[in-house]
């Protein structure tokens, strides 16, 4: 889910005239300095031949740089840094001496290689992983349709009644459900839907900021760390499938991956129950609104296209509000409801009732601005005289919701039933699976026209932060038909020789935290991976194993290290606190860090000695 339109508290305003945070570095003259330089290095690369240690040094070049240039003052949007640079990395490449490509199309011809590699869907998922990101394309619709169900929030609401209204075991439950869907969904897709539903709970309980930021920080390791029980949610988990096939398969991620999956969920766990202890929510006291949670989103989203927090709502009328704006703002988030907090701010009749239309639907707007007069002034029996309207509404509007949650739940029929196709004969493409079940999902809300609007608006947004990905996989493909992986792996066989596949196993997972907290994990798990081929098949599980535990881990520790904390870091810096910075995120996180970082070291040491014994 996108997280446009799911933030649910803004920041204060920035001070006036002050210092701009960030200055952003022109995409356009970045890019045509890059033209310029690969225009050059074709020429060069026509007099002398390239060294391969400039190829790589530029892709590495380019991978560090997308961490210095999305972290401190100086930035650089990561589409112009990728885009511009490949055009240096293919003009760098074609100057090299050989490759295993120069020798194809010395033989062959240019036309024979551009047929196999350019115009076929097996070279374009050699050359960019075409396969898997078609499916990340059809997980992001898919996850983005099922959303406009409210399925979370319906489930979420159940179990908050289901436990009395006890905070800590409603969002253990709900975390469980989000940690066994982000092995099969789209990870990125599921932390859009948690924070939102986890906020609302928390701020029905009057949480703490600090609970709440902690609490948006859980979901990245929910999402990201849980989620590598299978290959499907993660992009990182199908890369190294992808990779290393046929060797990794969904029988190795649930023996190999599962157990730190699980390990991981109960650091988690501990961490929630430090931070929300007993914190209850009063279920008789509850608003309408909040009582009815997924039957007032999916009537926001059917009639206006869009599904706004009353913080939002509060920001966007600040106009209409005036001075009454953030002592509005500080009422919602002492746990009041939007409607009660305008009463108690004497808002003016006509704000009140505007505001109440756009946040549920403009004919609910008198009945409940009288159900929250009446609340305010005492008269509870009167107040719930007013609110039988909007009962009547959300109940006559359910039938209609419980279709659409069960079209989107028959949708994981055809999708799980692909992936099995597909694990049994890889002829069958993988992104046949998510397509399908996106198409069955979207027949649940077709006839609906903002809602379907809005569901394909934000999976367009999310996917959009994946588009950066397709030049870095270019790269280290070129990087491959080089012959650099070969001198990786060699390196690799000789450390199994000097200190021991366990050692070498934790090195590999060290080393793969480190570096998915300072890069993207994707482009970790492609240049990382491919060094694995030619071990022996136990060693080989053992090893892909370490590193998809420490792209999981490092991609939690930093802001930029995963699509999930990128999504969470934006979401604290913007609706909770503009000031917080990168090295705030990095101390909080580190504390949940170690501790799954020694649970999953004691899993590599266990599956070395298991190793070690059976051969």
């Amino acid at each position: 889910m996108s997280v446009e339109n799911s933030f649910p508290f803004r920041a204060s305003a920035p001070v006036p005239h002050a210092a701009p945070a960030v200055v952003m570095l022109s995409a356009r003259r970045f890019v045509l300095g890059c033209a310029v330089a690969a225009s050059v290095l074709l020429i060069v690369g026509r007099l002398a031949a390239f060294p391969m240690s400039l190829l790589a040094a530029e892709v590495f070049a380019t991978i560090l740089a997308l961490f210095l240039f999305s972290s401190f003052k100086y930035q650089l949007h990561k589409n112009a840094l990728t885009y511009g640079m490949s055009l240096v990395i293919v003009a760098t490449f074609c100057g090299l001496s050989t490759s295993a490509w120069h020798v194809e199309i010395a033989e062959n011809g240019g036309w024979l290689w551009a047929r196999e590699h350019l115009l076929s869907f097996g070279g374009l998922d050699d050359l960019v992983h075409a396969d898997t990101m078609l499916f990340i394309l059809g997980l992001t619709f898919f996850v983005s349709v099922i959303a406009q169900t409210r399925l979370l929030e319906g489930i979420t609401f159940f179990l908050l009644q289901r436990y009395r209204g006890a905070i800590l075991p409603t969002v253990v439950a709900v975390t469980a459900v989000v940690a066994f869907a982000s092995g099969i969904l789209d990870g990125v897709s599921m932390i859009g839907l948690t924070i939102r539903t986890l906020v609302i709970i928390l701020m029905l309980a009057a949480a703490p900021i600090s609970a709440i930021r902690h609490a948006v920080m859980v979901c990245t390791a929910v999402t990201t760390i849980c989620g590598i029980w299978l290959a499907y949610g993660e992009p990182p988990n199908l890369i190294m499938k992808a990779n290393l096939e046929p060797y990794l398969d969904n029988a190795f991620f649930l023996r190999y991956c599962a157990p730190a999956a699980v390990a991981s969920y109960l650091v988690i766990v501990w961490q929630l129950r430090k931070k929300l202890g007993s914190k209850r929510i009063d279920l008789d006291a509850m608003d309408v609104i909040d009582a009815n949670a997924e039957d007032v989103r999916f009537l926001q989203a059917m009639r206006h296209g869009e599904v706004l927090s009353p913080f939002e709502i509060d920001e966007e009328y600040a106009a209409s509000l005036g001075e009454k704006t953030e002592p509005v703002l500080e009422r919602l988030r002492q746990g009041e409801s939007l409607g009660i907090a305008l009463v108690h701010e004497n808002v003016p009749e006509a704000a009140r009732k505007e505001l109440l239309g756009h946040f549920v639907s403009e004919d609910l707007a008198d009945a409940l601005d009288k159900h929250y007069v009446l609340d305010a002034a005492g008269d509870h029996k009167g107040a719930l005289e007013a609110e039988k309207i909007v009962d009547d509404t959300l109940a006559a509007l359910a039938p209609r919701r419980r279709l659409a949650q069960k079209i989107g739940i028959l949708a994981l029929i055809p999708f799980i039933g692909l992936l099995i196709w597909h694990s049994v004969s890889h002829d069958v493409p993988l992104f046949w699976a998510s397509f399908a079940g996106f198409f069955v999902a979207l027949a649940g809300i077709a006839n609906i026209p903002k809602m379907r609007g809005l569901a394909l608006r934000e999976a367009k947004h999310e996917y959009a932060e994946y588009y950066f990905l397709f030049p870095l996989f270019l790269s280290i493909t070129l990087l491959t038909k080089a012959g650099f992986f070969d001198q990786m792996a060699t390196l690799i066989h000789r450390g199994i020789e000097t200190v021991g596949p366990a050692h070498m196993a934790f090195a590999q997972f060290l080393g793969s935290t480190f570096l998915s907290a300072i890069l993207d994990n994707n482009v970790v798990a492609d240049f990382a991976s491919r060094a694995l081929l030619n071990l022996d098949v136990g060693v080989l599980h053992l090893f892909a194993m370490a590193q998809i535990a420490g792209y999981a881990l490092g991609g939690c520790w930093t802001h930029i290290g995963s699509a999930q904390s990128v999504v969470a870091y934006a979401f604290i810096r913007r609706d909770i606190d503009e000031h917080y910075t990168p090295v705030r995120w990095i101390k909080e996180m580190t504390p949940v860090i170690i501790e799954i970082l020694v649970l999953i070291t004691v899993i590599i040491y266990l599956e070395s000695a298991l190793l070690a014994w059976l051969h």
